[in-house]
């Protein structure tokens, strides 16, 4: 029965579930994604969940063996880039998405062209300098383009200190903000998984108009 869904069936099962006054802002929404790894993945499954209508998806790597620990990715994935493999899952749970890709390394010299379109820019590189790379990019370039970052998530921690909070008008960081991945704590599947939650929540919020105070 799943490959004979419509898109009016998946349309009306996403209104029974948000309201249609939500889910039309949801549709609407535009998401780009920079980074598909354990966060970037996670947050491209759960908003694909909710039915954000347009999804970007930007990541110049491939699927390896030390990302199945973490990312939403399966031993077939092996060896494609994160852009394909990704879009073929994520097809899988709404075929009728917009989905956008680009397999590129994303650097100051194209990021303003690659997010110009975007409402919302979600950071979720591993690399602290290319985050820090794209967050000032995003922050100088579009200073009204809302922008959800990630840092500190690292090891088996409390959940608890996993926290979001508005750092500037229109950005928000998720994550404890001080762990970082060192001998016998690593980026592990659960604590990874509920920063990504977070930036996919704030992400959602800000769809539907609303704030972190």
């Amino acid at each position: 029965m799943g490959s004979r869904l419509t898109k009016e069936e998946i349309q009306a099962a996403l209104n029974e579930r948000h309201s249609p006054e939500v889910q039309d802002m949801l549709s609407r929404g535009k998401v780009a994604i920079a980074g598909l790894g354990g966060l970037g993945s996670n947050v491209a499954y759960a908003l694909t969940r909710i039915g954000v209508g347009h999804l970007h998806l930007v990541d110049f790597d491939r699927v390896d063996i030390t990302n199945l620990n973490r990312q939403q990715y399966f031993m077939e994935d092996i060896g494609k880039y994160k852009t394909d493999a990704l879009e073929a899952l994520l097809r899988k749970i709404n075929p009728y998405l917009d989905i956008q890709t680009d397999c590129v390394r994303v650097t100051e010299e194209n990021a303003a062209d690659l997010f110009q379109d975007a409402d919302i820019v979600c950071e979720a590189f591993d690399n602290p300098e290319a985050k820090a790379m794209l967050v000032n990019e995003i922050l100088e370039k579009f200073p009204e383009k809302k922008l959800v970052s990630a840092t500190g998530m690292a090891g088996f921690g409390s959940s608890n200190t996993i926290v979001t909070r508005r750092m500037t008008k229109n950005f928000y960081l998720c994550g404890d903000r001080v762990s970082e991945p060192s001998y016998g704590k690593g980026l592990m599947a659960p604590r990874v998984a509920i920063c990504a939650a977070h930036e996919a929540n704030m992400i959602t919020r800000l769809l539907l108009g609303e704030e972190e105070i």
